[in-house]
């Protein structure tokens, strides 16, 4: 194996880049901005997009695709939502290439110029509201609840594989809905669907609300979100939901039928996480040895390692593993039995634990003597040695144990990380000292959240929605304030 990771606490920032790359999760590719998602890390974005992709069919949604293109006038039908992608849309113009004629090598070929600019895709709301309006005719066609799963591109400038690149993989919901309180129920529920993935199977913490004016997706008349903790004490907004009001159905006239016989324009929203959680799941839980991963998103479960010498010895443990490899996977465990020879058992321990295997198994000739086990967790590094006929039961019992225990301790990590204050001094210093979230008054106005953001690059994470109202002042401007809200710097 490659030397030991930066730690996290000499570089964090190094500490994940590395570790993104050495866990062969993804790597730069020859295009700047843009990644490569390796097989390892493809696995794990595979069992997210799986597990998500169930919950929104559960709740009624189908799948659907759009194209990647879009016309230029489209995306100026809204006002608001081309203002806040117009610098980061990457935009088609010609069609064709030719050879130079000085031999110079290939030149866009003037003579192919495009009758009309194409956006590449940095969100569908405009293409498929276009495409609404011929779908869309009655109350009978309502709810219209599609999610489409599909790469964007946004022109970053500085990228951080995962974090942020030029190109990402996402799923979006777009629905249609005959009543206001229909989208607003909608925008909800998904903004819940999030918040119950990220728990639930990446063992993430997250805080839901609902972000400020100035924080709103470009279009959007409410954006609910959901906020997790970094280890670093940075929050990273993990996904979003969006209540678009009528805006959208007003831009491309998708009106409808009444029951009563009139004519309305539909109520829209719009959601949507991306290849960024995997980010967020290596910053959650991994540590200096390298990922940790929650048990429902890994892509091996267990790996069984043999220490043997010569390949008679090989072949007598392999064949004691194969009844434990066919049982585990019967009940729906994912097992790697990795007899390699071509590396010796050191390096796979060190490999399996950088790739944040749940639950490693060790059997040598002593085990095969005393009829056990070597158990290794990935969580607590703790190893332990178990009879054979307790191995099946006691990998049960960690599938859940581990998944509890590494919530836990994000959980708890949280909790120490979020800071009540009331005082802009008070703010200021545990920002810079403790970081996390800090939970202030503020007085509702732009000009307020402003100037912190200038002055100590903190951002307004979202007005917690599960919380009870606790009047105050504002720490900058003395005014009123209704409830606090969550302050933190941000990814």
């Amino acid at each position: 194996m490659s030397k030991k990771l930066t730690k996290r606490s000499e570089d964090y920032s190094k500490w994940y880049n590395e570790l993104v790359v050495k866990a062969d999760l993804a790597e730069n590719s020859g295009v700047r901005g843009c990644m490569v998602i390796k097989p390892y890390g493809f696995a794990i974005w595979e069992k997210m997009q799986a597990e998500l992709d169930r919950m929104f069919k559960e709740t009624g949604h189908e799948n659907a695709y759009f194209p990647l293109f879009i016309p230029k006038s489209y995306l100026s039908k809204e006002a608001s939502h081309v203002a806040g992608f117009a610098k980061e849309c990457a935009v088609v113009t010609h069609y064709r290439l030719k050879n130079a004629e000085d031999g110079s090598g290939i030149i866009v070929d003037p003579d192919a110029k495009l009758e009309e600019e194409l956006i590449v895709r940095p969100t569908s709301e405009t293409i498929i509201w276009d495409t609404y309006r011929k779908w869309i005719q009655s109350y009978r066609d309502l709810p219209l609840l599609i999610n489409q799963w599909a790469n964007v591109v946004r022109w970053e400038m500085r990228t951080r594989l995962f974090l942020r690149t030029a190109e990402f993989l996402w799923q979006e919901g777009h629905t249609a809905h005959a009543t206001e309180q229909e989208a607003l129920d909608e925008a909800e529920q998904m903004m819940n669907v999030y918040a119950d993935f990220a728990e639930n199977h990446m063992a993430m913490p997250v805080i839901k609300g609902v972000k400020t004016e100035s924080e709103r997706f470009a279009g959007a008349l409410e954006t609910y979100c959901i906020e997790a903790l970094m280890q670093d004490g940075k929050a990273l907004q993990a996904g979003t939901s969006h209540f678009l009001g009528q805006n959208f159905a007003k831009a491309f006239d998708v009106k409808f039928a009444t029951k009563e016989g009139g004519k309305e324009y539909v109520w829209a929203t719009s959601w949507g996480v991306s290849t960024r959680l995997m980010g967020a799941l290596v910053m959650t839980h991994s540590d200096d040895n390298g990922l940790v991963l929650p048990p429902k998103l890994a892509p091996i479960q267990v790996v069984i390692i043999p220490i043997y010498k010569g390949l008679e010895q090989l072949d007598v443990i392999s064949e004691r593993v194969k009844p434990l490899v066919a049982e585990l996977r019967s009940k729906g465990i994912s097992v790697k039995y990795d007899d390699r020879d071509t590396h010796k058992p050191g390096f796979k321990f060190n490999a399996y634990e950088l790739k944040g295997v749940p639950v490693r198994l060790a059997i040598g000739q002593r085990d095969m003597d005393n009829g056990t086990y070597e158990l290794a967790r990935r969580d607590t590094l703790e190893k332990m040695t178990i009879p054979m006929d307790e191995v099946v039961a006691k990998i049960e019992f960690l599938m859940v144990d581990i998944q509890n225990n590494i919530y836990r301790k994000a959980a708890d990590y949280r909790k120490e990380h979020i800071t009540l204050v009331d005082t802009y001094a008070e703010f200021k210093e545990v920002l810079e000292e403790k970081g996390g979230f800090i939970s202030a008054h503020w007085d509702g106005t732009i000009e307020t959240e402003d100037r912190i953001k200038e002055e100590t690059k903190a951002t307004i994470r979202c007005i917690p929605i599960d919380v009870e109202t606790e009047k105050g002042v504002c720490m900058i401007s003395g005014k009123p304030s209704e409830k606090r809200v969550l302050f933190a710097k941000a990814y």
